[in-house]
């Protein structure tokens, strides 16, 4: 049990009614998960509104509540904390709940729109191989050592942060990797957490259903930069034209990487990972170990065996010679960069794309990567991908804008359905042909109308080549 006013310390408290040395039992931020004595923090959202359900959650059992909007009914024996802000004041309490275990551990973010999840799950790799106790939090998996728990979403919620935070400090972890999302760092999901140190790996177009603009997108990414601290590090990939733009004004201490140009990490490493997206981030999987204060003749020879990430250019070979990739790349830069590798590998085969974009996003990108799956494959076919609440058929319409002029029999292939997509695919294919389904990668499930089904598209691969 813990004291209410020791939760509130570095908060700005506007007023107070009622005991501020109340016991808390627990932090919450869903008026599903109330206790007894539980402290309740009401977020303001787009969709819900917390302060609607505080009656609630005091009749389930929360004493005491930390709020934002002006309230005028109070309830006797329950302690009322109005604050500027709850999405920053959630972070501070749990984490001061918990015990602030991110300052017990070497926490690295990992920012940037493609490449976080390899880079994350490199390092917990590397670090593990190293004979190192370290956690990760990602968007396919969460880890405390070699146990792992499904992932929800890039960067969980405060409360669910610090509590993964303190099982890893309860576990004897060191470090650990952390993607950083840039809806986190809008949404201070990160507030109150304490990182030794970050990387930003690329940035490109992604999240403007979000964002509304790239300058905005970027400025979010950089966000989390300007939050570390003098005493940490901050790297940042300077091949792209925002890398350096993320180093501006942070307080740490900058060091940079890139394949082209002079910088502190340009170093020649052996990797059996394909593709020029994953030499930078074996780059700057490297330069983290070593700034972490890893030897790096063993952090090279650990970096020569590691495994790709499942769904991330993860490939199966058929017995008659066809190759199928299975990729996340719902961007246009992951995609252009996975059929770039694709293409580097099928000598005088064909390539065939299975391309979709998701609903209820970004829709400025659907054109976009209709025209360079026509222009970086023999056969495009385009298909759903998670649909969510938007009419497939629609989401399909805005991305064939991109090929219009082009479009011509036997090169493309419209399927809405994404089972007979990848069978037509294979059906298509012959040996020495090469087979990259894009957009879903780790996935298991497809979204239609708020519903999730099973679809795993290597299980379908694997289904169709035999």
């Amino acid at each position: 049990m813990k004291i209410l006013n020791d939760l509130l310390e570095e908060i700005i408290i506007i007023e107070t009614h009622g005991n501020i040395d109340a016991p808390v039992s627990s932090v919450s931020l869903s008026s599903k998960n109330i206790k007894q004595n539980s402290l309740f923090v009401a977020l303001t959202g787009n969709v819900v509104d917390g302060h609607d359900f505080i009656n609630e959650v005091i009749e389930k059992g929360a004493t005491s509540i930390v709020y934002e909007k002006e309230i005028d009914d109070f309830k006797p024996g329950i302690t009322y904390v109005r604050v500027t802000d709850t999405h920053s004041a959630i972070g501070l309490v749990a984490s001061n709940f918990y015990d602030n275990p991110s300052q017990k551990l070497k926490l690295v973010g990992v920012t940037g729109t493609n490449g976080k999840t390899t880079t994350a799950t490199l390092l917990h790799q590397l670090f593990r191989d190293l004979g190192l106790k370290a956690g990760m939090i990602g968007t396919v998996v969460n880890k405390v050592n070699d146990k792992s728990y499904e992932a929800e979403r890039t960067t969980p919620d405060g409360v669910a942060l610090n509590e993964l935070l303190a099982e890893m400090v309860d576990d004897g972890c060191e470090y650990c990797f952390m993607e950083v999302s840039s809806h986190s760092v809008c949404e201070k999901r990160i507030a109150g957490l304490h990182f030794i140190g970050g990387i930003f790996t690329n940035l490109t177009l992604d999240h403007l259903d979000y964002h509304k603009t790239i300058d905005n997108y970027c400025d979010a990414k950089k966000g989390f930069f300007d939050i570390l601290p003098a005493t940490g590090f901050a790297i940042a990939n300077i091949d792209d034209d925002r890398g350096e733009y993320m180093l501006s004004s942070t307080k740490a201490m900058k060091y940079r990487l890139s394949l082209k140009k002079e910088a502190d990490f340009t170093e020649r490493l052996d990797t059996k990972l394909l593709g020029e997206f994953n030499v930078y981030n074996i780059l700057g999987v490297y330069a983290v170990a070593v700034l972490l204060g890893q030897d790096e003749t063993k952090v090279k020879e650990i970096i020569k065996n590691l495994n790709s990430v499942p769904g991330r250019f993860q490939s199966i070979k058929s017995k008659d010679g066809i190759t199928g990739i299975v990729d996340y790349a719902h961007t246009p830069d992951a995609l252009e960069n996975v059929l770039k590798t694709a293409n580097s590998m099928k000598g005088k085969g064909k390539l065939i794309a299975v391309v979709g974009c998701g609903g209820d996003r970004d829709r400025s990108k659907r054109p976009i990567m209709a025209r360079i799956g026509y222009d970086m494959s023999d056969i495009l076919i385009l298909t759903s991908d998670n649909p969510r609440t938007e009419k497939p058929e629609d989401i399909l319409e805005e991305m064939k804008k991109g090929i219009e002029e082009l479009y011509f029999e036997n090169k493309v292939y419209i399927i809405t359905d994404r089972y007979e997509a990848i069978e037509k695919a294979c059906e298509l294919s012959k040996s020495g042909d090469y087979i990259l389904i894009a957009g879903k990668g780790h996935e298991n499930y497809q979204e239609v109308n708020g519903i999730k089904t099973h679809f795993d598209d290597m299980e379908e691969l694997q289904k169709n080549l035999k």
